[in-house]
C-alpha cells in the first residue's frame, strides 16, 4: 500500500492538544493494543487479526510515532498512559481490555494505576516493573544498539527479537524494528521516557487481573523482570515461552493468541479472590498455564540491578 492509498488517520486530542492518530477494528468488547518503544501502531499488523474472534482492537501511534504529532517533549509513559485515555474517550469507551508489550506494557502498567476505572484485564508482555529494581539488560546489548549505524542496530534489534530459526523461516520484512518516520527528537524522547519508568511501588496497587508473559530467552528485557512483575501484581498469572526472545507474539503467534484470548474471555475468577489468595502463579511453561496457582520466586531472588 502506497502513501495516497493509505486511509486517512482518525484523531483524538491529547489533554495538551497533541494529535493522536488511532485505529479500530473489529467488533465486540474492545481490547487496546500498546506497542513498543519508538514504534507505531503497525507492531501489532502480525497478529491483531488473532484477537477478532473475541474482542475488536484499539491501536494508536503513540505521540512522536506514525500519524501522530511529534511535540519537543519531554515525553513520559505516564503521559503515553493518560494518552490512550484521551484515544478512549474519543471512541466513547469506557472500560477496556489492555494488552501492552515491551514499552507498552510499561504504559499499560500506568494505565491500569492511574485509570483503574478504564481496564478491565491487563495482559504485560516482555517488559519490567522499572527503577532500580528491574533487572536490566547486559551491557553486551547496551553497546550493539548504541552503534552510530542505523542499519547495524536494525540488524542487532531483528536478533534481539527473533530467534534465528524463526528469522530463517520468516525473513522479513519486520514490524518491531522502529517507526522510520521518527523524528530524531521524538526517538530520544520514547527513550528517555522507558529509561525513567519506575512503577514498583504502584504495582501492588493494580485491580485489574493480570497476565504477565515473556520469552524465556529474551535479552531486550531479561525474562526476571516477569517475576518481578508477578512477585508486585496480586493475583497475577505469569507463561514463559521457551526459547522465544523479546517478540515473542509473533514467534509464538499461536499459542501467545490463544492464552490472550482464553485469558479476555475467561469469567470465573475474580480478582478479589486472588487477592484473598495472596499469591501469584508462577512462570509456566508446559501444561495450563492458566490454572494452579503457587507462590512466585521472592522479588529478592532474582537479579536487582538499575535499568539503563
Amino acid at each position: 500500500m502506497t502513501e495516497h492509498d493509505r486511509p486517512a488517520p482518525t484523531f483524538a486530542r491529547a489533554q495538551d492538544g497533541t494529535a493522536l492518530a488511532y485505529q479500530h477494528h473489529g467488533e465486540g468488547p474492545p481490547l487496546v493494543l500498546l506497542a513498543g518503544q519508538a514504534n507505531d501502531h503497525h507492531w501489532w499488523d502480525g497478529v491483531r487479526e488473532d484477537f477478532h474472534t473475541v474482542r475488536s482492537t484499539v491501536t494508536l501511534d503513540l505521540r512522536g510515532t506514525g500519524d501522530s504529532d511529534k511535540p519537543a517533549g519531554p515525553y513520559s509513559v505516564v503521559q503515553f498512559a493518560d494518552d490512550v485515555v484521551a484515544v478512549l474517550d474519543a471512541l466513547g469507551i469506557e472500560r477496556a481490555d489492555v494488552y501492552g508489550t515491551s514499552m507498552g506494557g510499561r504504559v499499560a502498567q500506568w494505565l491500569a494505576i492511574r485509570h483503574p476505572e478504564r481496564v478491565r484485564r491487563l495482559v504485560l508482555g516482555c517488559t519490567s516493573p522499572g527503577g532500580p529494581h528491574a533487572v536490566e539488560r547486559d551491557a553486551s546489548v547496551r553497546r550493539s544498539l548504541a552503534q552510530p549505524d542505523p542499519e547495524a542496530v536494525r540488524s542487532v534489534l531483528a536478533d534481539l527479537m527473533y530467534s534465528p530459526a524463526w528469522r530463517a523461516a520468516h525473513p522479513g520484512p519486520y514490524r518491531t524494528l522502529g517507526d522510520p518516520r521518527m523524528p530524531a527528537h521524538a526517538r530520544r524522547g520514547h527513550l528517555i521516557a522507558s529509561n525513567e519508568h519506575d512503577a514498583w511501588s504502584d504495582l501492588p496497587g493494580i485491580a485489574a487481573p493480570t497476565l504477565i508473559l515473556h520469552g524465556d530467552q529474551d535479552r531486550l528485557t531479561p525474562p526476571d523482570n516477569l517475576r518481578l512483575l508477578a512477585s508486585r501484581i496480586p493475583g497475577a498469572r505469569a507463561h514463559l515461552f521457551p526459547g522465544a526472545r523479546h517478540a515473542y507474539f509473533e514467534e509464538c503467534r499461536d499459542e501467545a493468541g490463544k492464552l490472550v484470548r482464553r485469558f479476555l474471555v475467561e469469567e470465573g475468577c475474580s480478582r478479589a479472590t486472588e487477592r484473598d489468595r495472596g499469591r501469584a502463579s508462577a512462570p509456566s511453561d508446559s501444561g495450563d498455564p492458566l490454572g494452579e496457582e503457587v507462590r512466585p520466586r521472592a522479588a529478592q531472588e532474582a537479579r536487582p540491578t538499575n535499568w539503563a
